[in-house]
């Protein structure tokens, strides 16, 4: 079932395993809520000062097959009641991931988000991407960990 704009869960994605629990999360809720998701996925082209850098790939294309990959994974796990009919779309951009899904989530219903988590004294503080999310986005902001007990 698709939702409007206002039952959108924004859920952004990297590939890693926190992002993947995030997604199926997202989807999981958006099931229960009757909203779509939008996946997000953003890469920036890497900087270097004072040396060029070679062109070693293609970047939007990366940031794509990451995202698609991530959304099977997710949907292989997924098989609660109606998450199988959740619409997933999907967005891509270049730039500084926190921007990003700001722009994307600010009529969203929920922006959701995964945390790598770390050890030691690390461990009490989010990511740098999530710090800033929580304390700027206009939606409520969910962090998922891979793995936590």
């Amino acid at each position: 079932m698709s939702g409007s704009q206002d039952a959108l869960i924004v859920v952004g994605v990297d590939g890693s395993p926190s992002s993947i629990k995030a997604l199926e999360w997202g989807i999981g809720q958006a099931a229960l809520t009757s909203a779509s998701v939008e996946a997000v996925t953003a890469w920036h082209f890497p900087n270097s000062y004072g040396a060029p850098l070679p062109d070693s790939g293609d970047y939007p294309a990366d940031a794509a097959e990451t995202l698609e990959k991530a959304i099977a994974a997710a949907r292989n796990i997924c098989t609660g009641p109606g998450e199988a009919d959740v619409k997933i779309d999907r967005y891509v951009a270049e730039g500084p991931a926190a921007e990003i899904l700001l722009s994307r989530a600010r009529h969203a219903r929920l922006l959701v988000v995964g945390n790598r988590g770390h050890n030691g004294l690390s461990e009490a503080l989010l990511g740098s991407v999530s710090q800033y999310l929580v304390h700027h986005a206009h939606s409520p902001v969910v962090i998922i960990r891979d793995g936590a007990a």
